[in-house]
């Protein structure tokens, strides 16, 4: 799995939207930031964009799934949740620090069927567990080993500048709830699974990641042109 990893797998979603929140993490702020996202983007009535979310132990990448174009990319180091949703479970959303106002931002993306979401969470949690390692890693090693070829590693601790709670040696980065399902789920069309999204559910959560930004590198974004 760390191979194609490494190089980033990639998830052709419809993105929702955006809003602020108060807090990192906690399923109960991720359920009512949901809402709010899907609330607003139903008020918009307007065409989902199509996006490649690309997952690596650098961080989230976003990109036109049309025009190829790099929306935005997102440090490993910033996200600190990430939700399959309880109720929508086709419905994948993390949080992370917006690198320019230092806010806290939801962000929401739809699935085709609820199975991909828990997949995408899964990835995020994988990825943020190799970035961890491989900050360890050189943590143990010499200053001449702290450069990783997919990770650009600091020698002081990431997150030191925001002071935060150290995490207790032998503690996992993020909490894993995992619940088998298997019924087989028709792959719906995006837009008639989104206009079900306010109807209520009663499937419990497949997937439910909670990752800290305690430990983990800062990913340097490399430059774009264009």
């Amino acid at each position: 799995m760390q191979e194609p990893l490494l190089e980033g797998i990639g998830f052709t979603l419809k993105y929702l939207g955006m809003t602020l929140v108060e807090k990192p993490k906690g399923e109960d702020m991720a359920a009512n930031a949901i809402r709010r996202i899907i609330a607003m983007a139903r008020v918009g009535a307007k065409k989902f964009q199509k996006v490649i979310l690309t997952v690596s132990p650098r961080g989230i990448s976003l990109q036109d799934a049309e025009t190829k174009e790099m929306i935005e990319c997102v440090s490993i180091y910033r996200i600190s949740y990430c939700t399959t949703d309880k109720l929508q479970n086709k419905v994948f959303a993390y949080v992370a620090q917006s690198q320019q106002s230092g806010a806290l931002e939801c962000h929401a993306f739809l699935s085709p069927k609820k199975k991909i979401a828990q997949a995408v969470t899964l990835t995020v949690a994988q990825a943020f567990q190799v970035a961890l390692d491989h900050w360890e890693a050189a943590q143990a090693g010499s200053v001449q080993e702290q450069s990783h070829p997919e990770c650009t590693l600091e020698s002081n601790k990431p997150g030191s500048t925001s002071e935060p709670s150290p995490v207790p040696t032998g503690s996992t980065p993020f909490k894993h709830h995992f619940e088998d399902d298997d019924d087989d789920e028709e792959d719906d069309d995006l837009d008639e699974a989104f206009s079900g999204l306010c109807l209520p559910h009663t499937r419990r959560q497949l997937v439910h990641h909670a990752l800290t930004t305690e430990l983990g590198p800062t990913w340097r974004a490399p430059d774009t042109a264009g």
